[in-house]
């Protein structure tokens, strides 16, 4: 290592362990949030009058605000300032909470739920480029995203216990006014210890027509598959919806290739390594949404579990993320190039999915769904890890919000297409199943209801099999497209702009 190499490396933050406990609580706090609400949602629409009809719109607006609003979100935090925009976005996701939990009605409800949306869509990006740009030491830059990993692949898990016990013991407003505590000891807390680096800041004008196609273009593709849930692949909405997604980000691409100064510089994107780790993640995320959503009905209405037992069942997959991203990822991340993390990750948890195959409807817990939930969780844990600290590392300090945005942006589009396509899948194995076995359904009484029990949990076994699939593509795109070294040992220089070579000499002179 030269002396000039040396002598451009930024000094370490004395506070930075302080400020990424701040940042993991935001972080905890916005993934519960996706999952939270699931379970307190029945109580919500019968206390608030919300019709079956409009009752997705809770978890909808939500998504649309956050999907839609991402990219504008990290660039904002890169020209404010990773630290004003992650205590502003803390602040108004408190307000938004509260006004969630006091909501006296539908509109009052969906209002509160978009803008919660909105200003996650400001936070999250502004976290994660937090870390990227406080932490550069190889091995410190490994822990700090292994316990960001376990938090961003395990918090929905979480949501899923905490919901439970405080819609069971509570009620459902308390899913909402939980929130608040937790947005105002990070805010308080990342004022007073976090230091942003200086002259890491994009001063340049912000691109209005990449703002509006890129956010339009994604709220077209959000709600397209969230409506393909409910309305079908074939409704007009939906197929509108396709198209005019697909028209928008075209344009929003074509425009960014323009422009001077874009609101998502190609480079980032392009980058062989940031592109394998935001489309791997994004389809991982794809098999995870879908699973949360199969084991909750699974053990909910086929098992009979309440909301709190339904919780619980989720820790073992909790504990594999939390060992796999802080014991296996972050010990191995110095030593072993990413791809050789990513890739066997995401084949472990598709071994734990392809475990979860063999459901039906008097499977025990102990002997199919334990070592499932415990090998996904280990795999996804140890493939997390790397990911997320891959996709900010090497990219321009100015970037590294909007860089951010774009793991949060794979991960909400994955989780809207994963719900979507997989639920349609299961529906309609759950159909086909009914269709074939219609004279047993029609007889009614116990064995009537075990046929409506088997032919679900068809429906799910059906849908997990496309999972297994969905996530043995993942790791064949993380072992092809991620080429570069482990950090700190001079490997492979990943093949992105001169720009984004040179600012990897400061992370590999450590």
């Amino acid at each position: 290592m030269s002396k000039t190499a040396a002598s451009l490396a930024p000094a370490a933050d004395p506070s930075r362990w302080k400020a990424l406990v701040f940042i993991a609580l935001a972080q905890l706090m916005v993934v519960l949030d996706a999952t939270i609400v699931n379970i307190a949602l029945p109580s919500a629409q019968t206390d608030l009058g919300i019709s079956d009809g409009n009752r997705q719109w809770v978890i909808t607006a939500y998504a649309l605000a956050f999907g839609g609003l991402l990219l504008f979100g990290g660039r904002i935090a890169d020209k404010w300032g990773r630290k004003n925009a992650f205590v502003v976005g803390l602040i108004g996701f408190a307000l938004a909470s509260a006004l969630g939990g006091a909501a006296n009605g539908e509109a009052m409800m969906l209002g509160a739920r978009a803008l919660q949306g909105a200003f996650g869509a400001l936070l999250a990006p502004a976290a994660l480029s937090l870390l990227a740009v406080m932490f550069t030491d190889a091995k410190e830059r490994a822990k700090a995203f292994g316990i960001y990993g376990a938090i961003a692949g395990g918090g929905g898990a979480v949501g899923l216990i905490l919901g439970g016990f405080l819609t069971e013991y509570l009620n459902w407003r308390w899913t909402f006014f939980v929130n608040i505590p937790f947005a105002i000891v990070a805010a308080v807390g990342a004022w007073m210890v976090i230091r942003e680096p200086a002259g890491s800041r994009n001063r340049a004008p912000l691109d209005i027509p990449g703002v509006v196609l890129s956010t339009t273009g994604l709220v077209a593709l959000v709600y397209g598959f969230t409506r393909a849930e409910s309305a079908g692949w074939s409704d007009a909405l939906t197929v509108t919806m396709f198209v005019a997604s697909a028209l928008l980000l075209a344009a929003f691409v074509l425009v960014e290739s323009k422009v001077k100064s874009p609101l998502l510089p190609l480079r980032v994107l392009l980058e062989r390594n940031r592109g394998g780790v935001y489309l791997s993640l994004g389809l991982a995320v794809i098999s995870m949404f879908g699973l949360f959503l199969f084991l909750t009905y699974y053990l909910q209405v086929v098992k009979g579990f309440s909301p709190v037992k339904t919780g619980f069942a989720f820790l073992p997959m909790i504990a594999g993320m939390i060992t796999g991203s802080t014991q296996i990822g972050a010990r191995l991340m110095t030593r072993v190039p990413p791809r050789l993390l990513m890739g066997p990750g995401f084949l472990v948890a598709a071994l734990g999915m392809l475990l979860l195959t063999q459901l039906e409807v008097g499977s025990s817990y102990p002997a199919l769904i334990l070592p499932a939930q415990l090998l996904l969780g280990l795999g996804m844990g140890t493939a997390f890890m790397p990911a997320m600290s891959l996709a900010t590392h090497g990219v321009n300090p100015a970037d590294a919000g909007v860089a951010s945005a774009m793991v949060n942006t794979s991960q909400q589009v994955g989780g809207a297409i994963g719900t979507a396509l997989l639920n349609t899948i299961a529906a309609s194995a759950t159909t086909a199943y009914l269709t074939d076995h219609a004279a047993e359904a029609a007889v009614g009484g116990p064995a009537g209801q075990l046929i409506q029990a088997q032919a679900m949990v068809e429906g799910y076994a059906s849908a997990i099999w496309w999972a297994v699939g969905i996530l043995v593509a993942s790791s064949a795109i993380a072992l092809a497209l991620i080429n570069t070294g482990r950090p700190g040992a001079g490997g492979p220089v990943a093949s992105g702009s001169v720009e984004d070579a040179e600012l990897k000499v400061p992370v590999i002179a450590h």
